[in-house]
């Protein structure tokens, strides 16, 4: 099994340098067939990888020693157990299904083969992350997921709008990944190894000891360890406030939101908190931090979903707040109830993107949902499986979200930690936000008059408003030097441009509709292994509970099957919630399609709130992206015009000066030289008789 552990991250590696380094040799079917085969290949190893774990075989091993200091070695090394054997199949099955989506969705960009290259090399950084037993291989596959990321978000590099959303995403999670990393090194101060085994057992032992971050104020030594560790998953898993990177990580190919959101990159940090639970469970100041963060992600991020209209970021904010819900549920200590909506959100949030993007290249790379309208005569495929999205998505029984989001809700409901009323409340309301923004979706784009055909429309009339004055604005500043709008323009044939004189939209190939299918499947049904999964001792020792902490064993009393389950959820108010938000949406863009634009104009400050996305990009812009050039301003003037151009330059200017002068003095002629001798025997003469 040991080389079967090796093949599952190495075969997408393969793939990666086969497709990058020989991609023109090998041409563009060449690159897709090399890097699907061998993903079908990891995701058949994972398999029995995970069939192997339920036996009972775990593994917990070396592979490479990087280098050893004194007692302490870095080693690479994997940790097979229930929790990373499931984050392994997850992970390799929904790759795959990206892979083959992306033969249909990329087929006339020029970088496929490029593409194809990224896409599996940071399959494999994933699977390096996961299958981690010491924190330095978690924090390489951590890094390697992020720089992937930088990659792939800024894929059509043409776009100044990819450039600036790549480079946001890289230095937010540098934010986090700094706190990641002083959270390791205190790790190896206090413990002496970098081991998940030995880390874990002695942290009992070291759970009394305290840090002075300041002199004389001594902080919780586990406490600092847990936050610092938390920062990192902030940022990889965009909870806030470092969440500005994700939406505007859509600048992407569509394929890449559903790799990224769906199951890899932001799913990370929960389950690194999640593999860290025995840690945490020994800070509940660490556990209420957790908590409220996840809280306020889940709720403040739904709201923004609700008045967007771009199609892929409505689903970017959806994920925001899912991965707020996963956030609350490690903080109640419902560990595996975290990590089983990290389950079931993989297979609908997928569908979710996936289905995005079968819309938009229907409709010609059109994004503007105000420009859809009436698509599901058109593409019935496309339409079930987003439907199943959404059901799941707002947490409709018998879908998978129901019970994975529902027990969340439960568990938050059941913890005594401080904040879980904040967070009780923040997860029951974005409930019906979720209801309401996952229906609005659907009835926009699928339902109601196609728009997409109807220039006169109202929305078609106000986006193209927008469009226009987005266009002067970029004129202006190509008139002061900004950007280049050619550049910008160089890839508006991949997305964002209008629908194609009358062209009638029509079902995407099969090589887009086949993945939809087989991740609408288990968006249904993943949430029936419930019993399993949460109650049924799944995980084993891989997920640590603390009898201070008896949130599960409360939640598995209250648990009595899976059909009593979906029977109890229709009388519960968060399916009363949901049902509330569906309605709202039907009301308002099916039977009153009108009452939206009026409400907007109405909500006014709320809307613009929204929409400003409550003023945090504006804010890190004029803070950080403003500070940084006023400091480097400063230093330019201050430090290269005053000191170096006036003072050093200066020094240089004054010694010239002095040797121009005295050149003066060595002008080869022997009577010069005679007359300043006499003149130097006269000064001392005089000064010898005075």
């Amino acid at each position: 099994m040991q080389l079967l552990y090796l093949i599952v991250p190495l075969a997408p590696l393969a793939g990666a340098l086969i497709a990058g380094l020989f991609g023109r040799a090998i041409g563009r079917s060449g690159a897709h067939w090399v890097t699907i085969l061998l993903m079908i290949v990891s995701t058949l190893g994972a398999a029995v990888v995970f069939l192997d774990v339920l036996d009972g075989n775990n593994y917990n091993g070396a592979v490479y020693t990087w280098l050893a200091s004194g007692n302490v070695r870095f080693e690479i090394g994997f940790l097979i157990d229930r929790l990373s054997a499931t984050m392994m199949l997850v992970v390799t099955f929904v790759s795959l299904m990206v892979h083959i989506y992306t033969i249909g969705y990329m087929a006339d960009d020029p970088g496929y083969q490029r593409f194809f290259s990224y896409i599996s090399l940071f399959t494999f950084s994933m699977l390096m992350l996961v299958m981690a037993n010491n924190f330095l291989q978690l924090f390489f596959g951590w890094e390697a997921v992020g720089l992937v990321s930088y990659l792939l978000i800024g894929f059509w590099f043409t776009r100044p709008t990819a450039i600036y959303a790549n480079l946001k995403a890289f230095l937010v999670n540098r934010i986090g990944d700094f706190g990641f990393l002083l959270g390791i090194a205190l790790v190896l101060m206090y413990f002496g190894t970098l081991h998940y085994d030995a880390v874990f057992g002695a942290a009992k032992t070291l759970a009394g000891n305290t840090i002075e971050i300041f002199p004389g104020t001594p902080w919780s030594l586990m406490t600092v360890i847990c936050l610092l560790l938390f920062v990192g998953a902030m940022g990889k898993s965009a909870q806030f406030p470092l969440h500005v990177w994700l939406p505007d990580s859509m600048e992407g190919p569509t394929p890449i939101s559903a790799l990224i959101h769906a199951a890899t990159m932001v799913t990370a940090g929960i389950f690194m908190v999640a593999r860290m639970s025995p840690l945490f469970e020994l800070s509940d100041t660490a556990l209420s931090v957790v908590m409220i963060i996840g809280a306020i992600t889940a709720f403040f991020m739904a709201l923004i979903a609700t008045v967007v209209y771009d199609i892929k970021r409505v689903v970017a904010y959806s994920t925001l707040s899912q991965l707020g819900y996963m956030t609350v549920a490690l903080g109640a200590s419902a560990y595996s109830v975290g990590i089983f909506h990290l389950v079931t959100h993989a297979f609908f949030k997928a569908v979710l993107f996936l289905g995005a993007g079968s819309v938009i290249i229907a409709l010609h790379h059109e994004q503007d949902m105000r420009k859809m309208g009436g698509l599901r005569k058109y593409m019935p495929i496309t339409y079930i499986t987003m439907l199943i999205g959404a059901f799941a998505n707002a947490g409709f029984p018998p879908f998978a979200g129901f019970f994975s989001k529902d027990t969340i809700i439960e568990a938050v409901h059941a913890s005594q930690v401080p904040g879980a009323g904040f967070a009780y409340l923040a997860t029951l309301l974005g409930v019906f936000v979720g209801g309401f923004y996952s229906f609005r979706l659907v009835f926009y784009a699928f339902h109601g008059k196609e728009r997409f055909a109807d220039p006169h429309h109202p929305d078609v009339k106000a986006l193209e408003a927008e469009r226009a004055a987005e266009r002067a604005a970029h004129q202006k500043d190509d008139a002061h030097g900004a950007h280049d709008d050619k550049s910008h323009d160089a890839h508006k044939e991949n997305e964002g441009h209008a629908h194609k004189g009358n062209e009638a939209p029509h079902e995407s190939p099969a090589v887009v509709t086949v993945p939809l299918i087989l991740l609408a499947i288990p968006s249904v049904c993943a949430g029936w292994v419930i019993g399993t999964f949460l109650y049924g001792n799944f995980f084993g020792d891989a997920i640590v509970f603390s009898p201070q902490h008896p949130v599960m064993a409360t939640l598995k009393e209250e648990f009595h099957g899976v059909v009593p389950m979906m029977l109890h959820g229709l009388t519960a108010l968060p399916f009363w919630f949901a049902l509330a938000g569906l309605g709202t949406a039907w009301y308002l863009y099916i039977a009153r399609p009108d009452l939206p634009a009026v409400l907007r104009r109405k909500a006014g400050v709320l809307v613009t709130v929204l929409m400003d996305k409550y003023g945090f990009d504006r804010f890190n812009d004029w803070f950080f992206a403003g500070g940084a050039r006023s400091v480097g301003t400063g230093l330019w003037q201050g430090g290269d015009v005053a000191v170096i151009d006036g003072f050093v330059n200066g020094s240089a200017r004054m010694v010239g000066w002095l040797a121009s002068v005295t050149r003066y003095l060595q002008s080869g002629f022997i009577y010069h030289y005679a007359f300043a001798m006499i003149i130097g025997i006269l000064v001392l003469l005089t000064m010898v008789f005075l």
